[in-house]
């Protein structure tokens, strides 16, 4: 056993373990969420964890798919919550597993406030979030020098579903980098109300479809054509959404696409 195997923290039985699968590529996992997952009896997983990152749990392990994708049946979130509960008072080692990072649109401020509510004990592990991990595989730095110092995260729908209600005229004129998560069913909308509140046309906008997976597409469009071309284009969610000039350093930083074709050609 190394230092770092050493120090990693137990896994307590009758506690709940809330951690990042991250954005998609199994290989972006931390050494905490491998652990977790070696060590759970019960796996209570996303929609969007792939198949690889499932595989890595322990052969007793049991899975419990508790995924929410817009438009289709899903479960509710207090079910959700109220099983991680109740597995955990059954003395299990609960890992509830979530793309991305657990915070950052996740709802892993909620399963948490509802856990220590209920005296379970929990830890969270963070993961690499898509707004993060997704940008840099589509060759797009979060931020550069030369573009920007600031950037802006939001969600594309609020808890009912609908457009967020924010203040978009100092989003528009504030943030040189918006990063969207979960947009593209209003996509028109907010592009409509950017635009309104004086953000160019003719400004980049990148939507990565599926990022760091080997389905991994991308489309650069501008403000103005982006809806149309995702239209045009049929690719459907999960999807990432940047509008700024930094989606202008892709052409020197794709890096991933040149990897994808040379896996493809061999």
């Amino acid at each position: 056993m190394n230092r770092i195997t050493s120090k990693m923290p137990v896994f307590e039985t009758g506690s709940v373990w809330l951690v990042g699968a991250g954005p998609g590529d199994a290989g972006l996992l931390t050494l905490y969420a491998y652990e977790a997952l070696r060590q759970a009896d019960v796996l209570v997983y996303d929609a969007l964890v792939g198949q690889d990152i499932l595989e890595l749990t322990g052969p007793d392990t049991l899975l419990e798919y508790a995924g929410k994708r817009g438009g289709k049946p899903s479960p509710k979130q207090k079910d959700i919550t109220e099983r991680l509960i109740t597995l955990a008072r059954e003395g299990k080692k609960v890992l509830r597993l979530k793309g991305g990072d657990p915070y950052i649109f996740g709802r892993g401020g909620e399963e948490a406030l509802m856990l220590a509510a209920h005296d379970i004990p929990f830890r969270v592990i963070p993961g690499i979030s898509s707004g993060v991990g997704g940008l840099a595989y589509a060759g797009i730095p979060l931020t550069h020098r030369e573009t920007n110092s600031a950037v802006t995260f939001l969600t594309g729908h609020d808890a009912s579903g609908a457009v967020p209600n924010v203040k978009w005229e100092h989003i528009a004129k504030g943030s040189p980098v918006i990063v969207l998560y979960m947009a593209l069913k209003h996509i028109a909308i907010i592009t409509e109300r950017l635009i309104g509140f004086g953000r160019p046309k003719d400004e980049p906008v990148a939507v990565i479809f599926k990022a760091t997976t080997d389905e991994q597409q991308v489309i650069v469009s501008t403000l103005e054509h982006v809806t149309a071309d995702v239209e045009k284009s049929g690719l459907k969610p999960p999807a990432l959404i940047v509008i700024g000039e930094v989606v202008k350093l892709r052409p020197d930083l794709d890096w991933y696409s040149e990897f994808l074709a040379s896996k493809t050609a061999k």
